[in-house]
Protein backbone atom coordinates (compact mmCIF):
# COMPACT_ATOMS: atom_id res chain seq x y z
CA UNK A 1 0.00 0.00 0.00
CA UNK A 2 1.37 3.57 -0.89
CA UNK A 3 1.43 5.77 1.34
CA UNK A 4 -0.34 9.09 1.03
CA UNK A 5 -1.42 11.31 4.22
CA UNK A 6 -2.99 14.55 4.96
CA UNK A 7 -3.42 16.76 8.23
CA UNK A 8 -6.45 15.77 9.91
CA UNK A 9 -9.42 18.60 9.90
CA UNK A 10 -12.27 18.49 12.28
CA UNK A 11 -14.47 16.56 10.29
CA UNK A 12 -12.13 13.58 10.41
CA UNK A 13 -12.73 13.03 14.12
CA UNK A 14 -15.56 10.62 13.32
CA UNK A 15 -13.40 8.43 11.44
CA UNK A 16 -10.73 8.63 13.65
CA UNK A 17 -12.24 7.71 16.78
CA UNK A 18 -14.29 4.78 15.18
CA UNK A 19 -10.65 3.41 14.38
CA UNK A 20 -9.46 4.23 17.45
CA UNK A 21 -12.43 2.22 18.72
CA UNK A 22 -11.80 -0.49 16.87
CA UNK A 23 -8.99 -1.64 18.63
CA UNK A 24 -10.27 -1.25 22.20
CA UNK A 25 -11.75 -5.25 22.00
CA UNK A 26 -8.25 -6.47 21.38
CA UNK A 27 -6.70 -5.59 24.63
CA UNK A 28 -3.96 -5.43 22.45
CA UNK A 29 -3.32 -1.30 21.59
CA UNK A 30 -4.97 1.41 24.59
CA UNK A 31 -6.12 0.94 28.05
CA UNK A 32 -9.53 2.08 27.11
CA UNK A 33 -11.55 -0.34 27.99
CA UNK A 34 -14.73 0.86 26.52
CA UNK A 35 -15.62 2.83 23.60
CA UNK A 36 -15.15 6.41 23.67
CA UNK A 37 -16.84 9.09 22.17
CA UNK A 38 -16.66 11.68 19.37
CA UNK A 39 -17.42 15.01 21.53
CA UNK A 40 -14.63 13.30 24.60
CA UNK A 41 -12.10 13.53 21.86
CA UNK A 42 -12.26 17.00 21.11
CA UNK A 43 -9.41 18.84 23.33
CA UNK A 44 -7.39 15.76 22.37
CA UNK A 45 -8.30 16.68 18.63
CA UNK A 46 -7.15 20.24 19.29
CA UNK A 47 -4.11 19.99 21.01
CA UNK A 48 -2.70 18.94 17.79
CA UNK A 49 -2.05 21.07 15.03
CA UNK A 50 0.57 20.45 11.67
CA UNK A 51 3.30 22.88 12.69
CA UNK A 52 4.17 21.49 16.18
CA UNK A 53 2.11 18.05 16.97
CA UNK A 54 0.63 16.95 14.04
CA UNK A 55 -2.21 14.60 13.53
CA UNK A 56 -2.11 12.83 9.82
CA UNK A 57 -5.10 10.49 8.42
CA UNK A 58 -4.36 8.45 5.78
CA UNK A 59 -7.72 7.70 2.97
CA UNK A 60 -8.09 4.56 1.46
CA UNK A 61 -6.74 4.86 -2.37
CA UNK A 62 -9.57 2.56 -3.79
CA UNK A 63 -12.28 4.79 -1.59
CA UNK A 64 -11.63 8.55 -1.47
CA UNK A 65 -12.61 10.31 1.50
CA UNK A 66 -12.99 7.30 3.39
CA UNK A 67 -10.34 6.86 6.51
CA UNK A 68 -8.02 3.99 7.10
CA UNK A 69 -5.69 4.84 9.32
CA UNK A 70 -3.92 8.06 11.89
CA UNK A 71 -1.04 8.49 13.26
CA UNK A 72 -0.48 11.59 16.16
CA UNK A 73 2.28 12.98 17.70
CA UNK A 74 1.65 13.65 21.54
CA UNK A 75 3.22 15.71 23.88
CA UNK A 76 5.38 13.86 26.34
CA UNK A 77 4.34 14.64 30.20
CA UNK A 78 3.50 18.20 28.94
CA UNK A 79 6.05 20.39 30.96
CA UNK A 80 8.30 23.01 28.57
CA UNK A 81 11.43 21.11 29.00
CA UNK A 82 9.90 18.47 27.30
CA UNK A 83 9.17 20.10 24.21
CA UNK A 84 11.56 18.21 21.75
CA UNK A 85 9.88 14.98 23.02
CA UNK A 86 6.88 13.44 21.19
CA UNK A 87 4.99 10.34 21.65
CA UNK A 88 3.84 8.88 18.40
CA UNK A 89 0.82 6.88 17.93
CA UNK A 90 -0.20 4.72 15.24
CA UNK A 91 -4.09 3.13 14.77
CA UNK A 92 -4.95 1.28 12.00
CA UNK A 93 -8.40 0.42 10.27
CA UNK A 94 -8.68 -3.13 10.45
CA UNK A 95 -8.86 -3.25 6.64
CA UNK A 96 -5.64 -1.59 6.70
CA UNK A 97 -3.17 -3.96 9.05
CA UNK A 98 -0.88 -6.26 7.80
CA UNK A 99 0.36 -4.17 4.69
CA UNK A 100 2.87 -2.38 5.62
CA UNK A 101 0.90 1.09 6.35
CA UNK A 102 2.54 1.23 10.26
CA UNK A 103 5.95 0.82 8.49
CA UNK A 104 5.68 3.90 6.26
CA UNK A 105 4.04 5.80 8.58
CA UNK A 106 6.16 5.08 11.57
CA UNK A 107 9.34 6.16 8.57
CA UNK A 108 7.21 9.57 7.66
CA UNK A 109 6.81 10.53 11.47
CA UNK A 110 10.69 9.74 11.87
CA UNK A 111 11.36 11.95 8.46
CA UNK A 112 9.12 14.90 9.75
CA UNK A 113 10.38 14.56 13.11
CA UNK A 114 13.44 17.26 12.59
CA UNK A 115 11.30 20.08 11.04
CA UNK A 116 8.61 19.75 14.04
CA UNK A 117 11.45 20.50 16.47
CA UNK A 118 11.58 17.10 17.83
CA UNK A 119 14.46 14.95 18.66
CA UNK A 120 13.56 12.23 20.75
CA UNK A 121 10.40 9.72 19.96
CA UNK A 122 8.49 7.84 22.28
CA UNK A 123 6.36 4.48 22.03
CA UNK A 124 3.89 3.19 24.95
CA UNK A 125 3.29 -0.03 23.98
CA UNK A 126 1.94 -2.95 25.71
CA UNK A 127 4.35 -5.49 26.32
CA UNK A 128 2.12 -8.24 24.98
CA UNK A 129 1.56 -6.36 21.74
CA UNK A 130 4.42 -7.85 19.79
CA UNK A 131 3.75 -6.87 16.39
CA UNK A 132 4.15 -3.09 17.99
CA UNK A 133 6.75 -3.87 19.81
CA UNK A 134 8.67 -5.39 16.29
CA UNK A 135 7.53 -2.57 14.55
CA UNK A 136 9.35 -0.06 16.99
CA UNK A 137 12.32 -1.95 17.16
CA UNK A 138 12.49 -2.06 13.73
CA UNK A 139 13.11 1.16 13.28
CA UNK A 140 16.07 1.14 16.06
CA UNK A 141 13.88 1.66 19.06
CA UNK A 142 14.82 0.64 22.04
CA UNK A 143 13.54 -0.31 25.52
CA UNK A 144 13.85 3.11 27.54
CA UNK A 145 11.66 1.46 30.40
CA UNK A 146 9.05 -1.17 31.67
CA UNK A 147 6.18 -0.18 34.22
CA UNK A 148 5.21 -3.57 34.94
CA UNK A 149 1.75 -4.86 35.64
CA UNK A 150 0.35 -1.18 35.82
CA UNK A 151 -2.93 -2.19 33.32
CA UNK A 152 -5.63 -3.96 34.18
CA UNK A 153 -7.29 -5.64 31.09
CA UNK A 154 -10.22 -8.27 31.79
CA UNK A 155 -8.24 -9.17 34.88
CA UNK A 156 -5.06 -9.55 33.42
CA UNK A 157 -2.08 -7.52 34.60
CA UNK A 158 -0.36 -6.18 32.07
CA UNK A 159 3.05 -4.42 31.57
CA UNK A 160 3.67 -1.08 29.26
CA UNK A 161 6.52 -0.60 27.81
CA UNK A 162 8.31 2.90 26.68
CA UNK A 163 10.42 2.39 23.79
CA UNK A 164 12.29 5.40 22.47
CA UNK A 165 14.89 6.67 19.70
CA UNK A 166 16.97 9.70 19.68
CA UNK A 167 17.28 10.96 16.80
CA UNK A 168 20.85 11.47 14.54
CA UNK A 169 20.51 15.35 14.06
CA UNK A 170 20.13 15.52 17.82
CA UNK A 171 23.07 16.99 19.77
Amino acid sequence: MSLSYRDATLDDLPAIVAIYNSTIPSRQVTADLEPVSVESRHAWFDAHGPQKRPLWVVEDPKQAGRVIAWLSFSDFYGRPAYQRTAEVSIYLDESARGQGLGKQLLAASLDAAPGLGIDTVLGFVFGHNEASVRLFRGFGFDAWGTLPRVAVLDGVERDLVILGKRLAHAS
